[in-house]
Parts: C-alpha cells; sequence; structure tokens
C-alpha cells in the first residue's frame, strides 16, 4: 500500500499539470511558437549545462548508464522494426515512434520526482543520449534523403559538448552564475509538461489501432531490453530504477513534427503519441514498481 500511494504521489503532479495545459488551451487556444523556442534554445540547454557542470556529475560514472540508454534505444528499433513488417506498417513512421520516447517533458520531471534532484544528472546523461540519437539517427529512420546539418547549430547540442567538456576537464560554474542559469533551467520542467498538455488538444486522431498497437509496444519493448540490462550492467539502484523509468516513457510528441515535416504519416503517429501518453498512466506506475 505504501509502495502505491508513493507511486500515484509521484505521478499525480505530471498528470495534473500536463491537464492544466489541455484545459487551458481548449479555453484559450494559445500560440505557443515562441515558448517551446524559448524552452529549446534556452531553458533546456541551461538545464543540461547547469547539470552537467556541476560537482554531482561525472560523465565517466555514467557510462554504464549510457550504454544502457543506447542499447534500449536499438533493441526498441529492432523490435519496432520486426513489427512493422508483420503489421504492415510504415516502419519510417513506426519505428521512431517506438524508439524515441518523451524523455524531456516527462522524463525529468519524473526522475526528480522518483528519486530525488541527486538523479537529476542521471536523467540528463540519459536524455542527451535520446535526444543526440534522435535529431541524427532518428531523422535519418524517418527521412533518408535530408540533412540533419542543423543540428550543429542548435544550442542544445553545444550545450551538451560543453557540459561533457567541463565534465572531463572538472570545470564547475561559480555558485553565483550557476544559481542564475539553475532557476531558469529548472522552469524547463513544469512549462514542459504543460505544453505537453497544450499539444494534446489540438491533436487530432485518426488511427485508434495503431496507436493502441504502439502505446503497447513502446513501453514493453524498451522495459524488455531494460530489464535484463539493470541485473548485467553496473549500476546503483537508482540509476537501475531511471533506466526503467526512461525504458518505458511514451512516445515523444517530436516524432508526430518530424512525421509531419518529412510526410511520413503524421495520423499514425499522431495516434501513437497520443495513446501511448494516455497509456503512459499505466506504463509508468509499472516501470516505478519493478524499480523500487
Amino acid at each position: 500500500m505504501e509502495l502505491a500511494l508513493r507511486i500515484i504521489g509521484i505521478i499525480t503532479p505530471v498528470l495534473i499539470i500536463s491537464a492544466m495545459g489541455y484545459a487551458y488551451a481548449r479555453l484559450q487556444k494559445p500560440d505557443m511558437t515562441w515558448i517551446n523556442r524559448l524552452s529549446t534554445d534556452l531553458l533546456y540547454p541551461l538545464l543540461i549545462y547547469t547539470a552537467m557542470a556541476s560537482k554531482d556529475f561525472n560523465i565517466r560514472g555514467f557510462l554504464p548508464l549510457i550504454g544502457g540508454g543506447i542499447l534500449v534505444l536499438v533493441g526498441s528499433g529492432l523490435i519496432a522494426w520486426g513489427a512493422a513488417r508483420l503489421l504492415d506498417y510504415n516502419p519510417r513512421a513506426f519505428v521512431p515512434s517506438m524508439m524515441f520516447t518523451n524523455v524531456a517533458n516527462m522524463g525529468l520531471p519524473l526522475t526528480l520526482l522518483a528519486f530525488g534532484p541527486e538523479m537529476l544528472p542521471a536523467a540528463v546523461a540519459l536524455f542527451m543520449t535520446f535526444s543526440l540519437a534522435h535529431f541524427t539517427f532518428g531523422i535519418r529512420i524517418c527521412a533518408p534523403d535530408v540533412s540533419v546539418k542543423g543540428i550543429l547549430r542548435g544550442p542544445m547540442l553545444w550545450a551538451m559538448i560543453g557540459g561533457v567538456v567541463s565534465s572531463l576537464v572538472g570545470f564547475t560554474l561559480p555558485e553565483w552564475l550557476a544559481s542564475s542559469t539553475r532557476l531558469l533551467g529548472d522552469a524547463a520542467i513544469p512549462l514542459g509538461l504543460f505544453t505537453v498538455g497544450v499539444g494534446f488538444a489540438s491533436f487530432k486522431v485518426e488511427r485508434w489501432s495503431i496507436g493502441l498497437v504502439g502505446a503497447v509496444l513502446c513501453p514493453l519493448s524498451g522495459l524488455v531490453v531494460a530489464w535484463p540490462l539493470v541485473r548485467l550492467l553496473p549500476l546503483s539502484p537508482q540509476l537501475q530504477g531511471v533506466l526503467l523509468l526512461y525504458a518505458a516513457l511514451p512516445p515523444a510528441v517530436m516524432n508526430y513534427i518530424f512525421a509531419d515535416r518529412y510526410q511520413q504519416e503524421p495520423g499514425l503517429v499522431s495516434a501513437i503519441v497520443v495513446v501511448g501518453n494516455i497509456a503512459s498512466i499505466f506504463f509508468v506506475p509499472l516501470s516505478l514498481y519493478l524499480a523500487f
């Protein structure tokens, strides 16, 4: 009973903030373009760099976790490719939606709520891994002929590179500067949850059956790969929990944005994203149960 109450306490703030975003969008229909731009150009880069340039972050200590995250990505992709072939789905739309999950808007706040601020650097390490893969390899899966040079101009990438270099050379920000960047970076977490709710208000689901398949396969494929890894890799119990949580996250909204941009059946992907995030009400507690 105590474990169930703890899990409910972790997932409830996520649902409430997302529901507030959904309700606000239904009432006001806000233009979130500049908010999303602010988050990707400033807030998330500050969050990433501040966490990685802190005294608690040592990227060498997170190498087994990063390796586990890469194996979860690859394993999920292979399972999704087999499912797409079996069910006659478009793999360029289906496979990325199974591989690349909501690591920013749900992964970071859930880590904070479930494992405390001391595990935020570990979450940032996985966020970095998944994001780099999504904006390079993920785009290539969705649109093989498109150039991915745009990511080289993105502040998120340079925040990751700067954070890795700072960690390797042992550089940390002065406390007065770290406090300032941390305040702004921390705003990305609740704002991200709010924008998830806003985004759902404008989604149109066209193919519910595919949405249900994707909603189940995405977290289960991740957990099937992650479950043996947490026993094989040299991870602390808390790091095991973070890996299991990230393995069970729902598909990222960015999958729909890429599918729409590159014309890879956005209707199919929107169904997977919407139904998958609804299903996370069950699968995220399952991952937390396995973690605890």
